[in-house]
């Protein structure tokens, strides 16, 4: 992914915390290919063309949240996946990663909206069917951590 990365469906209008959430899986996912810095990772998707329409505390709390808790949040989920770690696809990691981080530390958002927007994230820009496999890990995920909030849905 680059600078230059354009949405998957650039006529589907986007919410700034959707770009935020957009951003940061770029962000994630340069750093998991990569093991660069945070904040040079940071400064470099500051720069990319529709960043100023992004929610920048969103962004912010996103990237540095998931990277700085990464062991905990692959921790939580670990159990609901079905192979190794280091066999994720990137793209469903750094999902997985923003979904769970997003889970456990922003209460305020509910879970179906959490995990809805990572499956957009994978679909826009992961694999045929990894939208499907970060849906599933995700919801289960939510029992575990939004345990009262999932319960009250059912």
């Amino acid at each position: 992914m680059t600078s230059s990365t354009q949405h998957a469906n650039p006529s589907k209008s986007r919410s700034p915390r959707h770009r935020a959430r957009e951003f940061a899986l770029q962000g994630i996912y340069q750093w998991l290919l990569n093991n660069e810095d945070s904040g040079v990772i940071d400064a470099h998707i500051r720069e990319a063309h529709g960043f100023d329409k992004a929610d920048r505390e969103h962004f912010d709390a996103l990237l540095h949240g998931a990277i700085n808790q990464s062991i905990e949040l692959r921790e939580a989920f670990m159990p609901f996946i079905d192979r190794g770690i280091a066999e994720l696809s990137p793209i469903e990691h750094a999902a997985l990663l923003i979904g769970a981080y997003e889970m456990k530390n922003h209460i305020e958002i509910p879970y179906r909206v959490i995990i809805n927007e990572a499956v957009e994230l994978t679909k826009s820009f992961g694999g045929q069917d990894g939208h499907k496999y970060v849906n599933g890990v995700l919801d289960k995920l939510a029992t575990r951590l939004r345990t009262a909030e999932v319960d009250a849905k059912k």
